[in-house]
């Protein structure tokens, strides 16, 4: 059987995090290693010994400042890719509980199967308000359209390390985890699986953080998106031109009412300006995202400050 790294982020959450480690203790293997990125905390800053109470053998990245919750997921997963083998399979999931320990195995499981890269857990209920429910149906409604893709999974998910290693040399990786494991052209497989509640504390995600996490998600595509407006302006502005011909051909007929013409043919110059204005816009940030990554690879170790070892403690 395959060892376990788990990677999570965590950030002012001590209390739920120092809980998640024992509860991945009772309920995964002895030899489970975790890598916990300390998201620049402040107030709750986590240490070692967290791990080391919970019996599990682990490191605490511990960050330079505050880079967010997918950049440090980016963190861990480079950490993993640069310190492990291809004996361990890589669990990525949050520290506050929500993405519940005794689901891990059945994510893992999936990994047995030589065609399957990656497990993603497509949750079954949520624990979340309505206007959370709302926005993300409004959410992966606007990514399929604009994308062209379907999105029903987020961080938690398992990897084998050559999926690890695919990932974590992906610049797209440090801006939205989920969307990126969709443009590694890895094979995914999906878990249904139910999310549970926070153990303790509350989410430091608000409203126009959410708004925009999806539409980082967008980015990764950024080029598919760009086409398929620019696709979207050049048909309004073909319209619009059909309009005006249209326009045109009814004045020099006789059957345009005084000043009608004058209204409708001016709307339609405008729209076919704006339409034409945007769709050049969008050719030149297409070729711009083409001609450059999003992010440089560059070094994860140029966020780090300082990398905890947690021992295993022995009985």
């Amino acid at each position: 059987m395959m060892r376990t790294v788990v990677v999570m982020p965590v950030y002012e959450d001590l209390e739920a995090s120092s809980r998640l480690f024992m509860e991945l203790a009772r309920t995964q293997a002895a030899d489970t290693y975790v890598i916990a990125v300390d998201d620049g905390s402040v107030r709750q800053p986590l240490t070692a010994s967290a791990i080391e109470a919970s019996g599990l053998e682990g490191v605490v990245i511990k960050l330079r400042r505050n880079v967010g919750h997918q950049r440090a997921i980016a963190i861990g997963l480079s950490y993993a890719a640069e310190h492990f083998g291809n004996d361990v399979v890589v669990v990525v999931m949050d520290s506050d509980g929500e993405d519940m320990p005794q689901t891990i195995a059945e994510l893992v499981a999936g990994l047995d199967a030589d065609d399957v890269d990656v497990v993603v857990a497509a949750r079954r209920s949520r624990v979340e308000s309505l206007r959370f429910k709302s926005f993300y149906i409004v959410y992966k409604l606007l990514f399929s359209v604009l994308s062209g893709r379907r999105i029903s999974f987020g961080n938690f998910m398992a990897a084998k390390m050559s999926g690890v290693r695919r990932m974590a040399a992906m610049p797209e990786m440090w801006i939205h985890v989920a969307a990126s494991v969709l443009a590694s052209k890895l094979r995914v497989q999906s878990c249904a699986l139910d999310r549970g509640p926070r153990y303790a504390g509350r989410s430091k995600m608000n409203f126009v953080g959410l708004a925009l996490h999806g539409f980082r998600a967008l980015m990764v595509f950024a080029e598919d998106v760009l086409v398929r407006v620019g696709i979207a302006c050049t048909i309004v502005a073909s319209l619009s031109v059909t309009g005006g011909f249209i326009a045109i051909a009814l004045k020099m007929l006789g059957f345009a009412t005084p000043g009608w013409f004058s209204l409708a043919f001016g709307i339609l110059v405008l729209v076919f300006l704006q339409t034409a204005a945007l769709t050049l816009i969008i050719l030149m940030l297409s070729g711009m995202m083409r001609g450059g990554g999003v992010l440089g690879l560059g070094s994860y170790r140029e966020y780090v400050e300082e990398v905890q070892h947690a021992a295993r403690r022995s009985a």
